[in-house]
């Protein structure tokens, strides 16, 4: 049974571990996998902890995070041994309920896998920018700026 609960300290190595792990297949057709920089290295300047952090948990193992803000979804990652589990649509969904009425994020152009999650659980592409990487600057890369907006209300 998949439980998501806020990250706690002892988190820390399984997070770094799926990180680390996923964000080869992220970088993977978008960017030189030599942009890649481990959790450890990029925790503090990319703001991780600068929103809310949750894991997904089944039986006490951390299979995947995801960080946010009111405005913005951060960080979302799955263990690849656990990937097209549906642990990152839930993470997703958490994240989108739990943050304010409209939400952003940003995905590199070539993360297919990523893009179709998005775009499947309602966000759409605002726009496509050219630039530099996020937290490795010295590398270009080309990502979609995507808006999810909650239905209102009323």
């Amino acid at each position: 049974m998949l439980v998501l609960r806020p990250y706690q300290d002892q988190d820390w190595k399984a997070i770094c571990h799926i990180h680390d792990r996923a964000r080869i297949d992220e970088l993977t057709g978008s960017v030189s996998l030599d942009a890649f920089l481990s959790l450890e290295q990029a925790y503090e300047t990319e703001g991780l902890f600068d929103g809310e952090v949750y894991v997904a948990c089944d039986n006490e193992e951390v299979l995947g995070f995801v960080a946010y803000t009111d405005d913005e979804l951060t960080w979302l990652y799955v263990d690849p041994a656990h990937y097209r589990k549906g642990i990152g649509r839930e993470l997703l969904r958490f994240a989108v309920n739990s943050a304010g009425p409209i939400v952003e994020c940003e995905v590199l152009t070539g993360n297919k896998a990523a893009l179709a999650l998005y775009l499947s659980e309602g966000f759409v592409i605002k726009k496509t920018v050219m630039g530099s990487l996020e937290g490795n600057e010295t590398y270009p890369a080309e990502g979609h700026i995507l808006e999810f907006v909650k239905e209102s209300q009323d």
